[in-house]
């Protein structure tokens, strides 16, 4: 077996990586290091996250760098602020015996001024979004004339995000001769491009099956009524105890509102959305990785490059529309060797979705049975023997307790003092499955049920439901036009919580049928650079609105969502006023531009668009 001495790299580093517990270097490793140590050529390196892409470059880039210079030699590019910081910080690890040797990050919603002072001392590589790099440029503090290697890590999703515009700009900085390195996951038609404008006889290194999902993934699909989506997540993760993972949703709304569900049902959940502040986004990061929260639920930007180890499932809430989306979702599991879960919760409409993703990650789903709640009391009675089984005991701490508790309990039999401790940890599910009907899936893909026969079905639904009353569709499928209810509990539920965002979403069926006509009159038609690109979605447009005008009651019409920009239709006499708020905003990394749409704007429009219809917010 190739050890890292064998590769090139020196005993300072090797130290430091062992302590890490690096023992022997992995398949991207052993390619991508020797190619950097010694032929110096452009690389092309295909694997899926989790597959130690961080020290293929990272290593040589270190082993490399001149410590002490003022400028930098090596520039890392990267899609997310989390994933940036991440990458310095396995770099500084990674150097930890090298003196004199600077990494740093540069990222938006830190203090610019901090990295200029630090930029000014001096650093030899930067880990940098492209956003914040930019503006560093601008301010003539980042510069680049030194820079000899350039690694655009997760290159796929800065594409994604629209980052092509800025990655042209940052590489317009950098010598012609430079190096350049490009990480990703995937290979769509745009990374071909970027290989051929920027890199020269590029050696492609491809760990796995290009464009593949990993191997030791398993993909699940629950098909359920979209009402039920939240109660089939529950058997999840009920019937999985030592769940840890991601659930992903599509909307900033949904995601909070997923989340704050699972909390109130007394799981140890939290949320992951682009509302949160970045102190609350550290804060939720650092109680997810030290597993004080199980369950992570997020929207795909707010996740992009977050790196966290040993995710045992993954839960697709809602399926992306992009197929290479799920195979990033599903690549955060089943990492180094370790086998994971990733979980479609689906409702009929959505069953092409599961084909195309098929195809994309060249394995099939298996369509798994929604638990029942026998198998869950089951699976959580013997998780927690076996919990009792392996505890640890501390005889020097519990034994001075022991006469007190024997004496208190010597009237009590052996089998009766299992049975009181197993209940004391157990009864909650009891309670709750206990009289649970099973959750009815739909019927087969190939019904023909007439049209009589479905509507009976679905009052039928609509009757039934689990004791808490919390079956409810999802969002996204509310987006799509799916007009299923949930029970007359759940609708009380949903009145109860408060105005955040449900009753702007839902709207009667008569203004979303009206959605259609309002571009004429008093609705002025508007142009916005954001797309599903971005993760833009009406849920954004409507918050961005919301956040800029006080709480004045706007009418909104349709939205056409298109890649990289959109059309939404306002009333006509706040179009001035929405074009002045909103612009310059930031969407991310997106500087905002809005305007009234043109008519050569109009001609432009793609004839395939995502539509939606919203009524007053």
């Amino acid at each position: 077996m190739t050890t890292f001495e064998e590769l090139g790299i020196n005993p300072q580093i090797q130290r430091a990586i062992l302590e890490l517990g690096f023992e022997n270097p992995m398949p991207v490793q052993e390619e991508v290091i020797p190619l950097m140590l010694n032929k110096k050529s452009d690389i092309i390196a295909l694997a899926q996250t989790g597959t130690g892409k961080t020290a293929a470059y990272g290593l040589p880039l270190i082993q490399e760098a001149h410590p002490g210079t003022k400028l930098p030699r090596a520039l890392i590019l990267c899609p997310t602020r989390e994933l940036c910081l991440q990458i310095a910080g396995d770099l500084n690890d990674y150097a930890r015996y090298i003196d004199d040797l600077k990494v740093l990050p540069v990222y938006g919603g830190s203090s610019i001024e901090t990295q200029i002072n630090a930029l000014k001392k001096g650093v030899q590589i930067i880990v940098a979004t492209p956003g914040r790099l930019i503006d560093l440029i601008d301010r003539k503090a980042a510069k680049l004339s030194d820079v000899t290697r350039v690694v655009l890590d997760e290159a796929d999703e800065m594409l994604n995000m629209g980052f092509l515009d800025s990655i042209n700009e940052i590489l317009a900085q950098v010598p012609e001769g430079r190096n350049t390195l490009l990480f990703s996951a995937t290979m769509p038609q745009e990374i071909v491009g970027i290989s051929r404008k920027y890199m020269t006889n590029p050696r492609e290194v491809t760990i796995g099956n290009r464009n593949s999902g990993a191997e030791n993934v398993k993909h699940l699909c629950y098909t359920v009524h979209a009402k039920d989506k939240y109660l089939v997540l529950k058997r999840i993760a009920d019937f999985n105890p030592d769940i840890y993972g991601i659930v992903f949703c599509r909307t900033r709304i949904e995601t909070q509102e997923i989340a704050d569900k699972l909390i109130q049902d007394g799981y140890n959940a939290d949320s992951l959305h682009g509302d949160l502040s970045q102190p609350m986004r550290d804060m939720v990061m650092q109680k997810f990785r030290h597993r004080n929260i199980r369950l992570l639920v997020a929207t795909d930007v707010a996740a992009r490059g977050l790196d966290v180890t040993d995710l045992t499932h993954i839960i697709n809430y809602n399926l992306p529309d992009d197929p290479e989306i799920y195979t990033h979702r599903s690549g955060r599991t089943g990492r180094a060797g370790k086998t994971g879960i990733s979980i479609a919760i689906v409702n009929l409409k959505e069953k092409y979705l599961i084909k195309q993703i098929e195809k994309k990650i060249q394995k099939n789903f298996q369509h798994a049975a929604i638990p029942k709640g026998r198998e869950i009391c089951e699976k959580q009675l013997f998780h927690l023997i076996d919990r009792m089984e392996k505890v640890e005991i501390d005889h020097s701490e519990i034994d001075t307790y022991l006469p007190v508790i024997f004496k208190k309990l010597e009237w009590l039999e052996k089998e009766e003092v299992i049975k009181r401790f197993v209940s004391l940890q157990f009864n909650k599910f009891l309670d709750y499955y206990r009289g649970t009907s099973d959750i009815k899936v739909p019927d087969d893909y190939g019904s023909n049920r007439d049209d009589g026969n479905r509507r009976d079905s679905k009052r039928r639904d609509r009757n039934r439901g689990e004791r808490d009353g919390r079956g409810e569709r999802d969002r996204g499928d509310r987006d799509r036009g799916d007009r299923d209810r949930g029970d007359r509990d759940s609708r009380s539920d949903r009145s109860d919580r408060g105005d955040r965002g449900d009753r702007r979403d839902r709207g009667d069926r008569n203004d979303r049928d009206r959605g259609s006509e309002r571009s004429g009159g008093d609705y002025t038609r508007m142009f916005i650079n954001a797309g599903k690109m971005d993760g833009f979605n009406p849920g954004s447009l409507i918050e961005m609105i919301n956040s800029s005008t006080s709480g004045k009651k706007i009418g909104i019409g349709r939205i056409d969502l298109m890649k990289t920009f959109s059309f939404f239709e306002i009333e006509s006499r706040y179009a001035q006023e929405i074009s002045r708020l909103l612009k310059n905003k930031r969407f991310g990394d997106r500087k905002i531009n809005i305007g009234i749409a043109s008519e050569k704007e109009e001609q432009d429009r793609p004839s395939k668009s995502k539509t939606y219809s919203r009524h007053k917010h």
